[in-house]
């Protein structure tokens, strides 16, 4: 299988061998929802120009995904919209076909004699369960590329690492290989055989059994464009201050970046080489790109290399053993899901953070770990705390479903990725967050304000 000279060969890896045809190269777009920066995307394209060939990406619409709502699904068709409009001035067709991938991807391939099939890397088990399904009913040469992350999965690291400490000089070793510019997609020199009318992606929303309790949220707009326009916004008004703005949730001085790095509306290596480029001092860089580079691979390596990643038997071993011999301490408050989803708590703060999640689909970044440990405060056990926080993140969140959720809920009350703390009640040697504590760092009563306020509107 040649490489081409555009993109690193060891963003590539083979999923599986076969048999070429003399027909199009298909890309099965997935978890790199753009058109612009999209390494896998642009490695099917220089495939079929090496083969004097068609190219087209294919969307596969699975009808249910990891308690995502209407929420999530409608913000994702948005961006996807978008993307069609943007693959249509380059002369590549997206086709979006309903059902499981192991359905519909062999009978694409089938039906219009697909040569070879390029999809995105992704470490969620799902994800890898989708491709051995699709791998055993194809026939064709299937290949992966990691668009998402700046140093691929596979090359950053060949096992689970446990501390940013033994990732970090991992990562910054090939950060010079990696961390290149971008080549501009191509206007695709051979045409898709048949035209094609667009998607009918409103009346497709519409048709979608997705639980519709869930509200759309209209604060942050989906697709590339908007991505951009927020990533100039964080640059020129918020970058400065970020270090000290970034945990005091009555500021926004978050980037607002995450959902369109979840939908792959954004290259995060896009990012990167922005903020590299601006002029705003090392210090304030630094503190950002220690959260978007390391510690963000960092989850992608855990969820790759631990297929316990969405479990309690995913925590470190000395994690595990702390909690168990704290099992049967006493709680001084403990709620069911359902109370914990009507934020119907004893503690305004933790209302408000599960509230504003509920409300705008984004919890503030400090309040997570809060909202997350308290769960563990109040839970009968620290299974039931990990189940309930994944489900609630996941529901509500835009961003849930994503590698970075399912660490940051076994960082808060697992210890992954964090170190032993002084014994305690229920915690043992978890990391403890209090109320108090918040205090000391923010305005509490003018946040929760802040969210009430969203309430009323």
């Amino acid at each position: 299988m040649g490489i081409t000279a555009v993109v690193n060969p060891g963003r590539v890896r083979l999923l599986k061998d076969g048999a070429r045809t003399d027909g199009p190269v298909l890309y099965w777009m997935s978890r790199d929802q753009r058109t612009h920066d999209n390494w896998a995307l642009l490695y099917a394209q220089e495939l079929a120009i090496e083969r004097g060939k068609p190219l087209a990406v294919l969307f596969c619409l699975v009808p249910s995904f990891l308690d995502a709502t209407a929420r999530q699904y409608i913000f994702m068709l948005k961006g996807l919209e978008d993307v069609e409009r943007s693959l249509l001035s380059k002369n590549i067709p997206l086709f979006c076909a309903v059902g499981m991938p192991e359905e519909t991807i062999p009978h694409f391939i089938m039906e219009h004699n697909i040569s070879i099939l390029v999809t995105d890397f992704d470490p969620l088990k799902i994800k890898r369960e989708w491709k051995n399904a699709v791998a055993k009913r194809i026939g064709v040469p299937f290949q992966e590329v990691d668009a998402h992350n700046i140093v691929p999965c596979w090359v950053a690291s060949e096992r689970q690492d446990f501390a940013a400490r033994t990732f970090r000089p991992k990562i910054n070793r090939r950060l010079t290989e990696f961390l290149t510019e971008f080549p501009k997609l191509k206007k695709h020199p051979h045409q898709w055989k048949k035209k094609r009318k667009q998607t009918a992606w409103g009346h497709l929303a519409k048709t979608l059994a997705v639980d519709r309790a869930v509200s759309e949220i209209d604060w942050i707009k989906p697709g590339e464009g908007d991505a951009r326009r927020v990533l100039r916004t964080f640059l020129t008004k918020k970058l400065e201050d970020y270090d000290t703005a970034r945990n005091d949730p009555t500021v926004d001085g978050q980037s607002h970046l995450s959902p369109y790095l979840h939908f792959g509306h954004m290259s995060a290596q896009r990012v990167v080489l922005e903020v590299i480029k601006s002029t705003i001092n090392q210090e304030q860089k630094t503190s950002f790109l220690e959260e978007l580079i390391i510690r963000r691979e960092l989850s992608d390596n855990f969820c790759f290399y631990n297929d316990a990643y969405d479990t309690p038997e995913g925590f470190p071993t000395w994690a595990r053993t702390t909690l168990f011999e704290h099992a049967r301490d006493e709680r001084e408050y403990i709620y069911s899901l359902e109370q914990f989803e009507s934020a119907a708590t004893h503690d305004p703060l933790w209302n408000a953070a599960q509230t504003e999640m509920v409300t705008k689909g984004k919890m503030h970044g400090y309040m997570r770990m809060y909202w997350a440990k308290k769960i563990l405060e109040w839970s009968k056990t620290p299974g039931e705390a990990f189940y309930t926080a994944v489900y609630l993140n996941d529901r509500y969140e835009l961003d849930g479903r994503d590698p970075n959720g399912y660490v940051g809920c076994a960082w808060s009350i697992g210890g992954v990725h964090d170190r032993a703390w002084f014994q305690r009640p229920v915690f043992g040697k978890i990391r403890y967050m209090s109320y108090s504590g918040c205090k000391s760092k923010f305005d509490v009563a003018a946040y929760i304000h802040q969210v009430n306020s969203l309430q009323r509107r």
